[in-house]
């Protein structure tokens, strides 16, 4: 079985891209940091996962995601390789979405101010 639950905040907007096929299909990648339950020595108490939302989950994800949002994702662990232009290879790990939750409040999530509470990158994650 492969299933991730996470949830977290946006550490930037939305990107979003379109396939080249007959039908374009929307591609929406996004950061979302996540914080850690404990902080050891010398270690980050966050965690960063790329991830990936395709199709009708995509067009959500672009239509309603924003930087500092406080959102659930539902998804599995994708491990992908690729050459990068130097001509080394690159191992990758990607959450690829199935479901999108909003979990903060509901004053923060749709409003025009809840950006300008995210302006500081330390504001992200202050949960």
């Amino acid at each position: 079985m492969n299933k991730i639950i996470l949830m977290g905040r946006l550490v930037k907007d939305v990107e979003v891209r379109y396939t080249n096929s007959s039908e374009p299909l929307t591609v929406a990648r996004y950061t979302l940091a996540v914080k850690r339950n404990f902080k050891t020595n010398n270690q980050p108490d966050v965690d960063f996962f790329n991830c990936i939302a395709f199709g009708k989950i995509g067009d959500f994800a672009e239509k309603y995601l924003q930087k500092g949002l406080l959102i659930s994702i539902v998804g599995r662990l994708q491990n992908r390789s690729y050459t990068d232009k130097e001509g080394n290879k690159k191992n990758v790990s990607e959450i690829i979405v199935e479901e999108h939750y909003f979990t903060g409040d509901k004053k923060n999530n749709n409003t025009e101010s809840s950006t300008n509470n995210y302006n500081n990158d330390d504001d992200i994650f202050s949960w």
